[in-house]
């Protein structure tokens, strides 16, 4: 499903674009002529400044016509009509108010007061599982009962463009002897890998100890954004049992910077994958949970995997774990012929996801990272 007929506007929007006029998304931004971290509106190739829309001397008369003309304010459109009602007749605030999305600098959209990161990839959580378990062991007896997540590094979640250091920590080179105990070794990561994930971001909160019902929870997400769950395989393996994983995880996780609200994506929801096992009521909600986005991931410009969330067809695949099946075969990244198994120092991981078309695409942006080569260990003392 996509939205209507293309919205149109003086000011030249592609719909093909991922910020058309039926998107719209947030971010803080600043410039050269505001350097201080403010609000800002992506429109195609463009960004509203927010704060000089702010200062603009009709600004509160849109205050004037929300009261006049609630229900036009009540559509996803809202943006794009006040930005013709306050500027179509004073071309002097356009350059102060429209600049050009290349001139500005993308932060962190939100202060990350907590992280946690879920599970709920099947075809993701499957292809891993086979790996370690076989197919009848794949997913552990709980998967299908209850959202499996574990609480990652909130100050380690950075924008898109911020390198990545490749970390450092305990592996197992070889598989011990039998009868003899493993013995790691202290290393940088060799089996570097990204994941492929889309993040909601809370900005509602809850008292401390009060349950929030299923039918409640979208009322406290602000947004969606694209998130790369960089992951230091070797390291997982080593430290994940019992408690699951920590040095692994918590180095970097990349967001994209463009907040995406839910009335943006309303028009593309669907069914989520069937549910065999009935789940407990408190856990049983819309009937159509989530959305249709298309999502890519390149390295070094190229093509390297599109589709769902890790879907069920090898080129859906949302990792190189499970593009390199665990690493025992080349993964071809690039249009030189270029293999991976997994990411090295210098490579660049780009992720792109987008909803609709031709009558207005509903994009995130980019979420990008590069590799960069891990620190000198420290010397003993």
């Amino acid at each position: 499903m996509e939205h209507g007929a293309p919205l149109t506007s003086w000011l030249d929007v592609d719909p093909a674009s991922d910020f058309s006029l039926a998107n719209l998304p947030f971010g803080i931004i600043s410039t050269p002529a505001s350097p201080a971290p403010h609000v800002g509106v992506a429109v195609g190739n463009y960004v509203v400044d927010m704060k000089e829309l702010s200062c603009h001397p009709e600004f509160h008369h849109v205050f004037d016509f929300v009261q006049e003309h609630s229900e036009v304010f009540s559509k996803p459109t809202l943006n794009a009509f006040y930005l013709r009602f306050l500027l179509r007749k004073d071309d002097s605030w356009i350059a102060r108010v429209i600049v050009p999305a290349k001139s500005v600098r993308l932060h962190l959209p939100m202060d990350i007061g907590d992280y946690t990161d879920f599970y709920a990839g099947y075809h993701h959580a499957f292809h891993v599982g086979c790996m370690f378990r076989g197919p009848k062991a794949a997913l552990q007896p709980n998967y299908t009962h209850l959202p499996v997540g574990y609480h990652g590094r909130a100050s380690s979640v950075v924008v898109s463009g911020t390198p990545i250091k490749r970390p450092r920590g305990q592996i197992l080179t070889q598989p011990p002897a039998e009868g003899q105990p493993s013995q790691p070794i202290t290393s940088p990561c060799r089996r570097l890998d990204f994941e492929l994930e889309f993040g909601c971001l809370i900005a509602k909160p809850n008292e401390m100890g009060s349950e929030i019902s299923v039918h409640d929870a979208e009322d406290y997400i602000f947004g969606y954004v694209l998130l790369n769950d960089w992951s230091a395989r070797d390291i997982q393996t080593w430290e994940y049992v019992p408690l699951g994983p920590f040095n692994s995880k918590n180095f970097g996780t990349t967001i994209s910077p463009w907040v995406v609200l839910a009335d943006a994506l309303e028009p593309f929801r669907t069914r989520a994958l069937e549910n065999k096992t009935e789940v407990q009521d408190y856990l049983k909600g819309a009937e159509k949970p989530v959305f249709d986005i298309n999502l890519e991931v390149e390295l070094k410009s190229d093509l390297l995997g599109s589709g769902t969330i890790s879907g069920p067809e090898e080129h859906q695949r949302g990792s190189l774990l499970e593009m390199s099946e665990g690493g025992k075969k080349d993964v071809v990244v690039g249009s030189n012929g270029a293999v991976r198994r997994f990411l090295e120092d210098g490579d660049t991981v780009v992720m792109k996801g987008f909803a609709g078309g031709s009558n207005g695409r509903v994009g995130f942006g980019e979420c990008t990272g590069k590799v960069a080569g891990a620190t000198v260990a420290p010397s003993a003392a």
